[in-house]
């Protein structure tokens, strides 16, 4: 049920990027919420990353961090869901921000919502 990644049955809250949940209609809504990490860069990886840059390639060292920061991000983002009683959230959206030198902060954004199926 949710496109943030699990299959049916993964998780008790629904996550989407929609601003609908397809055969459900929304009874409440509970506000915005967020799920937020911030991760530092390691400056052995980040060398290694400046070094397959000139030569090209995926960089795969920062595209895993890249995956658990949303991982991590969307479930702070389901935990603040639960917090609050809702049972989905709707229009959720990624931001991400460097802060300072080595920094990057990735924050996962929507609206809680309780949803029952029409």
């Amino acid at each position: 049920m949710s496109d943030m990644g699990g299959g049916p049955g993964d998780r008790d809250v629904i996550v989407v990027t929609t601003n609908e949940v397809p055969g459900c209609r929304i009874d409440a809504v509970f506000g915005e919420i967020f799920g937020t990490t911030v991760r530092s860069r390691n400056t052995v990886s980040q060398f290694g990353a400046g070094l397959k840059s000139i030569l090209g390639g995926e960089l795969k060292g920062l595209t895993k961090a890249v995956v658990d920061s949303r991982l991590e991000a969307t479930e702070r983002l389901i935990g603040e869901a639960r917090a609050r009683g809702a049972n989905a959230v709707v229009a959720t959206r990624f931001d991400a921000t460097e802060i300072g030198e080595g920094w990057s902060e990735l924050c996962a954004y929507g609206t809680a919502v309780r949803v029952v199926p029409t």
